[in-house]
């Protein structure tokens, strides 16, 4: 592989990380609103624990989620290309 592909390959990584890091913080302040609707407008120490274990289970069930359809893809690919 050449130097330049790999450039481009580790741009386009760090591309595609910086989007996803925008797309948390955006999904962050929704959840974050969504919370002080809930909580009201103080931010408690329940509050902050309930938001942070929520937001802990989504990450982890949409983590395995994601691991299990990329497997799948990568699974479906791999038989139609033999």
């Amino acid at each position: 592989m050449s130097f330049k592909v790999e450039v481009i390959e580790k741009i386009s990584a760090l591309i595609t990380a910086a989007f996803g890091l925008v797309a948390a913080l955006a999904w962050n302040g929704a959840i974050q609103e969504l919370f002080k609707l809930v909580f009201g407008p103080q931010s408690t120490l329940v509050a902050m624990l309930v938001y942070a274990i929520a937001v802990t289970i989504v990450a982890v069930l949409a983590t395995i989620w994601i691991g299990r359809a990329a497997a799948k893809a990568k699974g479906e690919r791999e038989s139609v290309a033999k």
